[in-house]
């Protein structure tokens, strides 16, 4: 009787569902017989004072890109939530603890909706798919069956992961281990609550009472051998088994379950001690346990298992950023003797067949962005480049290496640009104030450069034909029957720039009709010797004063004036502010001061009011503008002799 009670007591604890062979499920009431109800944490016929809540969030700081465990899901949770906090480019990934992706696995990302993992069925969600602020979320009823470990792909800073489940409290019976009970098998067993997943100082991590909010309950387990210490009145203590006699013996009552409900599993025989007479089961203790027959394995359900399709493991995405495509394996299976076997495909024909590729995106990918607009061209004149700034940016906004953007369609950051012929001149310095002879015929020098109107390091291509003359005609008086020292020419001066020595050779010479006698240094003795050797200073390692030719008058007659362009440069022809603004040329003056005069020729006139453009251009060259501009060409021609023959 106290057996009956005991048993019947213990099965109100099994869960709402067990499986039957075949598949089908037996729900609470079915079990029972009744209308008992499943509490939270999947008890029946519980009243949620032995479930459990965990829950807790992760907030653990971490710096390298990648698979990074959270949280350790145990056998037997119900309700699972696992949500981001916030949303981010970071995924939550799911795998048994045998290795096996159920969510996101192997560097793919899986598309929204339901998957079956740990004996129960997982919605997985993300940001763009729901209207709220949270990120992606697993959300599963359970109960697991198996432990289950939550990841997260981490790519940017962690948001917080919240996580809660619900387990049975201590001393709860596992419906596991009533389910597969041997008849006649004491009940001790115990389901104890898995220990939780730490994560230091950074994660909130509680247990609480579903219905009181304290620390959960525990039922008491009644243990074998032992009795309540309390009886009725009217209850008589229980006897001590008689001694072991021929009147009782083993008996095969039953068999176990089968291991397997197809595909060939094994069971065992079951004996009790009975009654041989009445074939009443007695306690064990009546039998002579040494005669007991060993149960021996019998082969069950041998009829094959229905065919299955066996999924693949999702292959790496084709992209590592952007919409791209990842495939599977998918084979028709059957399990026959504890063996998976790869069978003919028709055999699964009545499934449907899984999808063998599908779309995947890890992140999204980065795009160039144009930051600054073209900078001015690197020169004034001529061909140069000018530049912009072009970024690779992230999908938030943050400045990433090129690599992250596709190379292929970079926006040019630097370009030519053509700013039109540069205008070039001939800059001259002043005449040398020293005529290379002493008495008569010598020369003066200057010194003559091509340059652009303007600063820059871009090569000439020339000037033109007209070069300006360096040197000038110069002449210090007879040299005839006068004695005197004659000084040879110096030799190069010690050093390029800045201060050196030159030497020379000085004789004492008669000069004659066409010649010049050599004489003793004494004939000369009463005058000054000039020095064979001096300081020398080529050019100063400094700067010193250029200009330009003198332009066209601005006037024919009455007074004009024309200007030059001068300017102060250093060694390397680069502009310079070192020069003595005393030293400086004059950078305009007066010309063609003369009265004007009447036209001679009425047929020679300007027949266009800027004729004078003409002129300083030296186009009177051309028939045509000589022509137009008749009377400037005229007047330019008789005041410069050989004028119009310069180009």
């Amino acid at each position: 009787m106290f057996v009956s009670y005991l048993i019947l007591t213990l099965l109100c604890f099994q869960t709402a569902v067990l499986a039957r062979p075949g598949g089908e499920s037996i729900g609470c009431d079915d079990y029972l017989g009744s209308d008992k109800v499943i509490d939270k944490c999947g008890i029946c016929g519980g009243d949620n004072t032995a479930c459990k809540v965990v829950s807790g969030v992760f907030k653990h700081t971490l710096t390298n890109l990648g698979y990074h465990k959270i949280v350790e899901i145990p056998e037997g949770a119900t309700k699972i939530n696992i949500t981001e906090m916030s949303k981010s480019n970071n995924y939550l990934a799911l795998r048994s603890r045998s290795g096996r992706s159920i969510i996101n696995g192997n560097w793919a990302i899986d598309r929204p909706g339901r998957y079956e993992g740990g004996g129960t069925m997982f919605t997985y969600r993300r940001p763009n798919e729901i209207s709220s602020t949270a990120g992606e979320s697993f959300l599963a009823d359970g109960p697991t069956n198996e432990v289950l470990d939550v990841y997260m792909i981490h790519q940017q800073p962690n948001p917080g992961i919240h996580y809660e489940y619900i387990i049975p409290g201590d001393n709860v019976i596992s419906p596991q281990l009533l389910a597969h009970r041997r008849p006649g098998e004491p009940f001790n067993g115990q389901l104890g609550m898995p220990e939780s997943t730490s994560h230091e100082d950074e994660d909130l991590h509680r247990e609480t009472d579903i219905l009181t909010g304290q620390s959960a309950g525990t039922f008491p387990v009644i243990q074998p051998g032992r009795f309540p210490s309390h009886q009725p009145e009217n209850q008589v203590p229980a006897m001590q088994p008689p001694r072991q006699n021929r009147e009782y013996n083993w008996k095969q009552v039953g068999k176990t379950e089968c291991t397997t409900t197809c595909g060939k599993g094994s069971q065992y025989p079951i004996f009790h001690c009975v009654n041989r007479i009445t074939h009443e089961e007695v306690p064990e203790g009546y039998c002579d346990s040494s005669t007991k027959p060993i149960p021996e394995e019998e082969a069950c359900n041998l009829f094959p298992c229905p065919a299955f399709w066996d999924i693949g493991e999702w292959s790496e995405c084709s992209k590592t950023c952007g919409l791209g495509m990842q495939h599977r394996q998918i084979l028709c299976r059957q399990i026959y003797a504890n063996r998976t076997l790869t069978v003919q495909q028709y055999r699964c024909q009545h499934l449907e067949k899984p999808d063998t590729t599908s779309t995947c995106q890890l992140k999204i990918c980065s795009e160039w962005q144009i930051r600054t607009e073209w900078t001015s061209c690197s020169v004034p004149c001529g061909v140069g480049q000018r530049t912009r700034d072009v970024k690779c940016v992230s999908n938030l906004g943050d400045v990433v290496d090129d690599e992250e953007c596709n190379m292929k369609l970079r926006p040019n950051d630097i370009e030519n640009c053509d700013m039109g012929p540069c205008a070039k001149s001939w800059f001259l310095t002043e005449w040398s104030d020293r005529c290379s002879a002493e008495c008569g015929d010598g020369i003066r020098t200057r010194s003559v450069v091509c340059m652009t109107n303007h600063v820059s390091s871009l090569p000439l291509e020339g000037c033109g034909n007209n070069r300006p003359s360096e040197t000038t005609p110069c002449n210090n008086g007879p040299c005839a029957g006068k004695v005197d020292w004659f000084a040879g020419g110096w030799t190069q001066c010690s050093t390029e720039c800045g201060s050196g020595t030159q030497q020379r050779e000085v004789i004492c010479v008669r000069k004659t009709e066409g010649n010049f006698d050599v004489l003793n240094p004494y004939e000369c003795s009463d005058l000054e010797k000039p020095p064979s050797q001096q300081s020398c200073y080529l050019k100063p390692c400094g700067s010193k004063w250029f200009h330009t030719e003198w332009s066209t008058c601005s006037k024919s007659c009455e007074g004009g004036f024309r200007v030059r362009e001068v300017r102060c440069l250093s060694d390397d022809m680069a502009a310079s502010t070192q020069c003595d603004p005393q030293l400086k040329p004059e950078e305009k003056e007066l010309c063609n001061t003369q009265d004007c005069v009447p036209e001679i020729d009425e047929n020679c006139k300007d027949k266009y009011y800027n004729c004078n453009v003409v002129v300083q251009a030296r186009l009177c060259v051309y028939t045509y503008y000589k022509t137009a501009c008749c009377a400037s060409c005229t007047r330019v021609a008789n005041r410069q002799p050989g004028f119009l023959g310069h180009r």
